[in-house]
């Protein structure tokens, strides 16, 4: 657990996980990721996704906590890949607004990186102001993404 203040975060993994109120993140992150969040089912998905110790799974949840409340939460999903594709994805990361502009954010992302091996690749839509701070922590855009819906 590494704390910010009166921020503290702790990282949760396949094999450490009891503690997470699960619920209460997912119900953090669908609030607060905003106008580029998913439905909470598809959020879900992601975080049983990245506390499964099933072969090809995995990942890390990062949750901040101020007053024993969730103020920002972030999940990274193994990918299964290495080379063509990176290793990791971070899917999701969301701060709560009073805590905007305080470092939440990037320590969250921070954390990730450091407790990640291998490469990490991230979407985020081009008016997304979080994408200043991706790059501030090394992240490139070197492709434009292009999806079939079916």
């Amino acid at each position: 657990m590494a704390e910010n203040n009166t921020v503290s975060y702790i990282i949760f993994t396949p094999g450490n996980h009891s503690e997470l109120n699960q619920d209460e993140v997912l119900d953090f992150l669908f609030e607060h990721l905003d106008e580029y969040g998913d439905q909470r089912a598809d959020i879900a998905k992601c975080m049983d996704y990245a506390l499964s110790s099933a072969e090809g799974k995995g990942g890390s949840v990062v949750v901040a906590r101020e007053h024993d409340k969730v103020v920002g939460a972030l999940i990274m999903n193994n990918t299964g890949m290495s080379g063509y594709i990176p290793e990791n994805i971070l899917v999701y990361v969301a701060v709560h607004n009073s805590q905007r502009g305080k470092g939440v954010g990037k320590k969250l992302v921070q954390l990730a990186i450091d407790n990640t091996t291998g490469s990490i690749a991230l979407h985020v839509e081009p008016q997304n102001p979080a994408k200043y701070l991706y790059e501030k922590l090394g992240f490139t855009n070197k492709y434009l993404e292009y999806r079939l819906h079916r």
